[in-house]
This record gives structure tokens, sequence and C-alpha cells, in this order.
């Protein structure tokens, strides 16, 4: 991988640079070592002084599951772990649903449900050769505006800033209730951008005010026994809804500010575990609207990000009384999402010309793809194929208004197919302010070419027709399931 770095003045609507960045991490480079928190075995806290004039502040979060966490999305009920204990063995629990918690002085500020991220080996090899799945190489941070807590962090005191990774767990007195902990494991970190006003002074204002609801639980749950009393298959489904507001009076040095954040989150997941614990599926989707409003009559601005995270995981696998492994595995999975207003990180305009045109951008893709994997007893010898497509569009959307925004303008977009491990297919166009229909470029046979910088672009290569078929596939050893487990899903 190659990645090249260019500095240009280009107008964007994300925020300008902020002046200070404050780590919450378990700060571990001077013995030159990672410096991630890994929950639940850490705390993953950090007590700092914050800048007595801050004008504006955002947290950005990031935190992946590994090891039994890596596969959270198709994890079961904290009350079915042992469901298929005499066959397949335990399963992991605290249900197939988690959320980031960050937390100011013990007070939440604001959430994440996680992206269901899956690595470079996970489920099955072969659907991510050489596609890798979505995020699998841009783990993107969530931001959470918690400028409405500066009256408090501007006082010149130590304060505790925490990341906190929950689920479910329906074994409690009165039902069902988020946890406070969940399996090995996850790395978290998190960083603090700070905007400092232009004057010397000190922040106030009024604590802010919370409307933090807790979550609307749904759960249900069967099992199928056969006539001999064996379990043989479990049916599950969660619903999760979320949601928090939270306002603020600021006084800075340079005005008064009515900051407010806002989210409204969905989750969905209908899961089936059958033949005796050795088949997977799961059926999920996550959505949100995040929001960061404006003060008005003042420099501080706003931002909106509205997501959705479908995916379907279809998995299974067997064991030879000779120790045979056999995964098939067929995956669908979708990200949408969209952004508008000073956000922290790049909105992805920049390279089509910035704002003058534009209110935020729009970022959707689709990745389906089926594979196989056999592995000999004695671990000597491996086999595998599979089929990929992926289908990418960023586009930018029409100003209309801060925080609104007509239809989008298709700016880039990809069609790329792969079999067993070869590129089969790739199309795509690219758009550009004030150009112009450019000529087909040809590429080579590997599938690469540049696009020029005239505009409009296509380029074709034919190849083998990807044809993604029925039928049922996986692995839950493979997914940290059973006694075949060690991998981490990355390779």
């Amino acid at each position: 991988m190659t990645a090249t770095f260019f500095w240009s003045d280009v107008p964007v609507d994300t925020a300008p640079a902020s002046d200070l960045i404050i780590p919450i991490s378990a700060r571990q480079s001077a013995k030159n070592a990672v410096s991630q928190f890994t929950v639940p075995k850490d705390n993953a806290s950090n007590t700092i002084s914050f800048p007595t004039n801050a004008r504006r502040a955002v947290f950005s979060v990031s935190a992946n599951g590994q090891g039994l966490e890596e596969f959270w999305w198709s994890n079961v009920f904290q009350s079915d772990i042992w469901t298929f204990n005499a066959t397949a063995g335990q399963l992991t629990g605290y249900s197939p649903f988690r959320e980031v918690q960050v937390l100011i002085d013990g007070q939440l500020a604001g959430v994440q449900w996680p992206f269901p991220v899956l690595f470079t080996g996970g489920v099955s090899p072969g659907l991510h050769r050489p596609i890798v799945s979505v995020e699998a190489f841009d783990l993107r941070e969530k931001e959470i505006d918690i400028t409405p807590f500066l009256p408090l962090l501007c006082d010149g005191k130590p304060h505790t800033f925490t990341i906190r990774i929950a689920g479910l767990d329906d074994t409690i007195l009165k039902g069902t209730a988020l946890t406070e902990r969940v399996d090995e494991s996850w790395y978290v970190t998190g960083k603090i951008f700070i905007w400092l006003s232009d004057t010397d002074g000190i922040t106030t204002g009024d604590p802010p005010t919370l409307q933090l609801s807790p979550p609307t639980i749904s759960l249900s749950h069967t099992i199928g026994v056969t006539p001999n009393g064996t379990n043989a298959t479990l049916t599950y489904s969660t619903s999760v809804r979320r949601t928090l507001l939270i306002t603020g009076r600021v006084v800075t040095p340079q005005g008064t500010l009515s900051p407010s954040w806002s989210q409204t989150l969905t989750y969905t997941n209908l899961g089936a575990v059958t033949a005796f614990g050795y088949n997977a599926l799961n059926d999920l989707v996550i959505s949100g609207v995040d929001e960061s409003l404006p003060s008005p009559n003042t420099p501080y601005s706003g931002f909106k990000t509205s997501y959705s995270y479908p995916l379907m995981a279809n998995s299974t696998y067997s064991v030879s009384p000779q120790g045979n492994l056999s995964i098939w595995a067929h995956v669908k999975q979708s990200k949408s999402f969209s952004v508008s207003g000073a956000s922290v990180f790049p909105d992805g305009l920049e390279a089509f010309g910035g704002n003058s045109r534009f209110s935020g951008s729009s970022l959707t893709t689709t990745k389906e793809g089926v594979a196989a994997f056999e592995q000999s007893g004695d671990g000597t010898v491996a086999t595998g194929w599979g089929t990929a497509e992926q289908v990418f569009r960023f586009g930018g959307a029409s100003k209309g208004g801060m925080l609104g925004s007509s239809e989008d303008v298709e700016l880039y977009w990809r069609n790329v197919s792969a079999v067993n491990g070869s590129l089969a297919w790739d199309s795509k166009r690219a758009w550009r302010v004030g150009g112009k229909v450019g000529s087909e470029i040809q590429g080579g046979g590997d599938g690469r070419a540049d696009l020029s910088a005239e505009g409009l672009e296509e380029l074709e290569f034919a190849g083998v027709d990807v044809t993604t078929g029925g039928g049922i596939g996986g692995l839950r050893a493979f997914m940290g399931r059973g006694e075949l487990t060690g991998s981490t899903g990355e390779s």
C-alpha cells in the first residue's frame, strides 16, 4: 500500500483545523508500545485539564472488536450461550448489539453504534481476495460534539473522559438492560478536538441539559428441539432504539453560544443458529442521524451525519472425523453515509471543488460475495475459492440551507468484481467541477488505469461474469465458536 500526502488550499465544508488535540488513550508511546485501550481489561479513562478559553470541542472515538468480540453482531443472548453446549459448545453472548459510550465525569455525553467491520480473513478468507470488506482499511471514527459541556470543562479542574462498551443482558431480574462490560476484547481510543477563543478569558455558562432516556429494547428467542431432546436450532430477534439530546448555554470571550447535540439510532437483527450450532445467519441494519445544531448569529457552526449499515451473513462449517474443516459463506454488506456542515474529518469533496457548489457529501457502497474454504485435519493443506462484487458511489449534495440538501450529484462511481483472487471486471467514472466528458481510457489487463483530469470518464474491462448464487454457507469455529478457534479474522 502506498500513501501520498499533499498540501493544497482547497475550500471545504468541514471545520477549520482545531487549535488543540488531546488524546484519550493508554499513552504508551514512551515505552515504544501501542497506546490503544483493550476493553474490558483496561479502564479506558484519562483525566485531563481542559483549556479555560475553549469555544468548541468535538470528541472522536475509535472502537473495533477483536477476539471473542470480532463478530459481536452474530452473538446470542446471555440466556442462550449454553444452548448447544452438547454439540457445538458455548456460544458468545451479551447479545448481537453493542454500544460505544463516551462519558464525561461519569455522565453520558454521546454514543456510537459501531460499524460491523469484517477484517480481511473474517467469515471466510476467499471473501476478501482481492476486494476487502467495507471499512476494513478505513475505520472511520465517530464524532460527538461535546460543546454543551464546556461550562463544566473550562473550570480549570481535572475532568475524566471514559470510553465504555456495552452489550445487553437478558438474565437480570428486572428484564433486559445495557451491560457495563462485554467479552474480550475491544480496541478503543479517543481524541478531543478543541477550538479556542481568539481572546483571553474564561468560558462559562450553564451546565448542559440532558435528555437521555434509556434505550427501548425488544428481544425474542425460540429454541427448536429434536424428538430425543437435543437442541437443534435457535432463532432470535433484537430491536433497539435510542434518542439523545444535550443542549447548553456557553458564554465564551467571543460571545454566547447555544449548542446542542442530538442522536436518533435504530438497530434490528434477525438471527438463527441451526444444525446443532454449526450454521449461523444474521440479517441486521444499524441506522442513525447525529446532529450538532449551530448557534444563531455566532461563528459556531454545526454538522449533521446520516448513516445506515445493513449486513447479511450466512455461514456454516463442518469438521469431519479426521479433523478436516469445511467452510461456506455468503455475505452482503452495505454502507450509506452522508455528512454536511463543519464536521471534523474531511467530507471527500476536496477533489471536486470543495464547497463552491455542495453542502455536503454522500457515500453508498455494497459488497456481496460467496466463498468456500477447506483445510486438512493436520493443517498442512488448505484450499478455497471465492467471488465478490462491489459497487461504490460518491456524490455531492446540492446546497439547500445550512444542514439541508437536495438530491445529490454523482461525482465518482465504480463497479468491480473478482473471481478466485483475480480482478474480473472494473468499471468507473468520475466527474470534475467545470469538466467535460473525456475519452475512454484504455487500461492494462490487470484492470488498473488512472483517471485523466477531464471530467466524466468511464473505463470498462470485459471479464468473467460474477454471479453470486443462493444456498447457505458459513463458519462458526472460524469465528471463535468452537474448538477450532484462534483466528482473529486478519491475515
